[in-house]
């Protein structure tokens, strides 16, 4: 029994990905069945409040959308490393996208949602949320940046 489950987890693990590849590196792409949606690249501008810091976008939505609540991304590394990519919710005030992460973390405080990163090879990743979206706007960015790339759930 267990040569036969040794072999199919050979089997598996030595099967290529086939899918669609991002056309960029460093871009997390969103999949919808077989094609692929760039999300919108930005820099977050940051802002110093008396009690934390904000992050703010241009905007009230991003023009990459998505209906899935639990959306899925390619992205092919060269300089970001997919284990420092963090997925947060943003609000949307004055015309633009923003969140806010106080200077001391509260209960209510806004975290990252958890994300699963798994390896399909060759510098390729598939970065799922593990964790229902509710409608509103997203932003993936690299822990440590200002880079963003930001989309909708519908």
């Amino acid at each position: 029994m267990l040569i036969v489950c040794l072999l199919v987890a050979g089997f598996a693990y030595s099967q290529k990905y086939a899918g669609p590849r991002p056309p960029k590196p460093d871009v997390p792409f969103l999949l919808h069945a077989t094609k692929l949606l760039e999300t919108d690249s930005a820099e977050a501008k940051e802002e110093s409040r008396k009690d934390g810091t904000a992050f703010l976008l241009g905007g009230v939505a991003a023009t990459a959308k998505t209906p899935l609540a639990e959306p899925i991304f390619l992205f092919e590394s060269q300089k970001i490393p997919p284990e420092k990519l963090q997925l947060w919710k943003l609000d949307v005030k004055n015309g633009r996208r923003e969140i806010f992460l106080p200077q001391k973390r509260k209960k209510d405080s806004p975290r990252p949602v958890h994300l699963s990163i798994t390896k399909l090879g060759g510098g390729l990743y598939r970065v799922e949320a593990n964790e229902t979206l509710e409608n509103g706007e997203y932003a993936l960015t690299p822990d440590g940046s200002n880079q963003v790339f930001s989309f909708q759930v519908y």
